[in-house]
């Protein structure tokens, strides 16, 4: 008897499914960035500072920490399946995008809504007293005993406290924005799970690790295109409006709807021609937590991935912002300040990912250099046209173009090869290099136009590296450190653990920012060093925590160091 012919046995229809979620992933982390290259904007015509900033964008991870949403979007997830997950997810997102769209419009400003949120939400009972809350009121700089502290409205007594300042309350707009921002990271995070489980069941038994990785790389070209387009519709009219970046943003979530909605029609008739039930991840249970706390390993994996990420996505909130302040761009007129340029740049942007990307897979020397070689050549057309522009989010754009080309690379290597562990203290080294020059060297090239690009564009891609070296080592080893009937439970707490730093490091970089700098200071003389130094400081964390981790895998044979595929 002949075996039916599925939609999964046919490989171009395997690769649409993964297209569409990879689409849908890509278009959530333009928006999870959208305001990133125009924090000076924000600052300048929306009145956000560096800490109402940081605090909104710290936002996106709060109900998936506190309110434990992160475990609640798993426990939907085995309920209700990938299908009807990836739908929800998609308009979770879409509609916390919506309210963050008009909470930077001039709408909201004008309105009595803007009002109701400027008096109000300025004390949270218990999340004020536990430091997490999402929104803050006025709050002073006052002396106690001769310390400097800063004291919320609710506890401020003039009898008491030797006034230094004062400043203002989050603007109504940072809230807003902020309660949509909670609802979108809802969405964005139970998308990812609903993804990596989707493509599961469509490449199971096949080139499973290859599929993740295409995904992942399609979803980090997101960060470049935020980076290139946020700031070209931002300026696109006679005046700047950050409404209308946002507004490029909205739309491409709805076209991530579509394209789960397209999936789940896919997926539907795929489960049609199979006659099996819709495929579901185990539970989270709670008798789970106590198998997987109890493994050290589990602990040293959970902790570096904090530490690790949270200098690499709370960072992608400021570094635009961050170039600017240190370095000297002078953007020419012409062609160069025209939106011709920065199509052109995106699309030489795209040829180096395609290239360099596809190269890892071609069994052909010949074909395979040709690709690499068109790469370096496109990359460095690239990198002189961001100069030439001269906006820093052209510059930042190249951060994840290098990761593009060796992420298939490292990932065959671990499967391969193994030595995990030893890829994490390589990452980690790698990102407390990039900070500290960030932070210490690159400002000393104010003034240097090119030697300050020059110095940006390798530190980025450096980091680009770095990104790509610790998740390709970190995500394969967790199923080497616990039972495989609870691994994703496993997976589960980690998301969670990540997301605390996630929400945390963004709030306290726009605060540390805030501190560090004298009050007036324009958004364009930022001095970023202390915050920097906080990322690298997180960078030595995880270093420690890799080299016990290689330690504790060669006393116990965790596996760690070795292959994937034996």
């Amino acid at each position: 008897m002949t075996q039916k012919t599925t939609l999964r046995d046919n490989a171009a229809m395997r690769w649409i499914a993964l297209l569409l979620l990879a689409l849908a992933m890509f278009c959530s982390y333009i928006f999870m960035d959208i305001l990133s290259p125009i924090k000076d904007l924000m600052q300048t015509t929306r009145g956000w500072d560096s800490f109402a900033f940081g605090t909104m964008q710290g936002s996106e991870t709060f109900l998936n920490v506190f309110v434990f949403f992160l475990i609640f979007a798993g426990i939907i997830l085995d309920k209700m399946g990938v299908r009807f997950t990836a739908v929800l997810s998609g308009a979770v997102m879409l509609v916390g995008g919506l309210i963050k769209y008009y909470a930077v419009t001039e709408s909201f400003a004008d309105s009595g809504l803007a009002v109701w949120f400027t008096n109000n939400l300025r004390y949270i009972p218990g999340f004020d007293e536990l430091g997490v809350a999402p929104f803050y009121g006025e709050y002073w700089n006052v002396m106690i005993d001769g310390a400097e502290k800063t004291i919320n409205s609710v506890k401020f007594d003039a009898n008491t406290m030797e006034f230094i300042s004062v400043s203002s309350v989050m603007p109504a707009s940072a809230k807003l924005a902020a309660l949509g921002f909670m609802i979108f990271g809802c969405g964005t995070e139970m998308a990812g799970i609903t993804v990596s489980r989707g493509i599961v069941k469509w490449f199971k038994g096949r080139d499973t690790a290859l599929a993740m990785g295409s995904e992942m790389a399609l979803a980090r070209l997101g960060v470049a295109t935020c980076m290139i387009f946020s700031p070209y519709f931002a300026n696109l009219g006679e005046k700047p409006n950050v409404s209308r970046s946002v507004a490029f943003g909205v739309v491409l979530l709805c076209i991530a709807l579509i394209m789960f909605i397209v999936y789940f029609f896919m997926d539907k008739k795929l489960d049609a021609q199979t006659g099996e039930a819709e495929e579901k991840d185990d539970p989270f249970k709670i008798s789970d937590i106590g198998k997987i706390l109890s493994s050290l390993g589990f602990w040293l994996v959970a902790l570096l991935c904090v530490l690790y990420y949270s200098a690499i996505f709370p960072f992608q909130k400021y570094a635009t912002n961050m170039l600017q302040c240190n370095l000297t761009l002078n953007p020419h007129d012409g062609f160069w300040a025209s939106n011709t340029a920065t199509i052109i740049q995106y699309i030489i942007m795209l040829v180096v990912a395609a290239c360099s990307f596809t190269s890892n897979f071609s069994k052909n020397k010949g074909i395979k250099y040709g690709l690499m070689g068109v790469a370096v050549v496109a990359l460095v057309v690239y990198c002189w046209m961001g100069f030439m522009i001269g906006t820093p989010g052209s510059i930042f754009a190249v951060f994840p173009l290098l990761a593009v080309a060796i992420t298939p690379i490292l990932g065959n290597y671990v499967d391969h090869k193994g030595k995990a562990a030893s890829m994490l203290i390589i990452g980690s080294l790698l990102l407390i290099l990039c900070h500290l020059t960030f932070a210490f060297i690159l400002p000393q090239f104010k003034g240097n136009a090119v030697g300050g690009v020059i110095i940006a564009y390798a530190t980025i891609l450096v980091l680009g590296a770095s990104f790509s070296l610790v998740p390709a080592a970190l995500w394969p080893s967790v199923p080497k450190l616990v039972d495989e009937k609870i691994i994703g439970s496993a997976y589960a707490l980690i998301f969670w653990i990540q997301n605390i730093g996630l929400w945390l490091f963004p709030l306290l970089y726009g605060k540390i920012l805030e501190n560090t700098n004298p009050p007036g200071t324009s958004p364009t003389e930022l001095s970023h060093t202390i915050p920097l130094a906080m990322f690298a400081c997180l960078g030595a964390a995880a270093l420690v925590l890799g080299i016990v981790l290689k330690a504790v895998d060669k006393k116990r044979h965790l596996g760690l160091e070795e292959p994937n595929i034996k």
